[in-house]
C-alpha cells in the first residue's frame, strides 16, 4: 500500500509560510513617507508664509470694517489712507507716498487690475480728499476699496514683502 500513488493518507498538508510582518516596512515605504513629510513641511512653511505676508491686507481690512459705512467725506478720506498705508506696505515707498489725484487712482487701477478708481466708484476718493460732499456710492467704493486690498500683487520690493 505504500507505493499506491493513489493512497491519500500517504498526502502531507500543504505549508503556510509565516504570515507577512507590517513592520517594520520595506525601505520604499520609508522613502514614501519621508517625501511625504517634506511635502507637507514644505507646504505648511509656505501657507505660513503666506499667512504672515497677507497681515496687512487682513489688518487694512479689518480698519475698513472699523470705518463703517462710507458716507460722509471724512470716512471716505480715511478709507483712502488705509488703502496709501496698505500700498506703502506693498510697494516701495518711493513709488506710492507721494501719489495724489487721478495719478493715485490710476496707481489702485493699475495695479488692483481694475477701472473702479478711475472711472468708477473710486473717483469720490479725489472729490473726499478735497472735503467735498458725501460720497455718492459708498458702498461701491468700500467694494472697491476690498477687491483692491484682495486683488493687487505686492511688488518684489516692497517694504512687507
Amino acid at each position: 500500500m505504500s507505493g499506491d500513488p493513489a493512497d491519500l493518507s500517504l498526502l502531507r498538508d500543504i505549508a503556510v509560510p509565516a504570515p507577512v510582518a507590517y513592520w517594520p516596512p520595506a525601505p520604499g515605504w520609508w522613502i514614501l513617507a519621508a517625501a511625504l513629510t517634506a511635502v507637507l513641511l514644505i507646504g505648511l512653511a509656505a501657507a505660513l508664509a503666506r499667512y504672515r505676508r497677507d497681515a496687512y491686507r487682513r489688518q487694512a481690512l479689518a480698519e475698513l470694517d472699523a470705518i463703517g459705512p462710507v458716507t460722509t467725506p471724512a470716512a471716505a478720506q480715511r478709507l483712502s489712507a488705509v488703502l496709501k498705508r496698505a500700498a506703502l506696505v506693498a510697494y516701495p515707498r518711493q513709488a506710492v507716498a507721494s501719489l495724489t489725484g487721478s495719478a493715485w487712482l490710476g496707481f489702485l487701477d493699475r495695479t488692483g487690475g481694475t477701472d473702479a478708481f478711475s472711472r468708477g466708484a473710486g473717483r469720490q476718493l479725489t472729490a473726499a480728499a478735497l472735503g467735498a460732499g458725501a460720497p455718492a456710492d459708498g458702498t461701491a467704493l468700500a467694494r472697491a476699496a476690498r477687491q483692491w486690498l484682495a486683488r493687487h500683487r505686492p511688488a518684489e520690493g516692497g517694504e512687507g514683502c
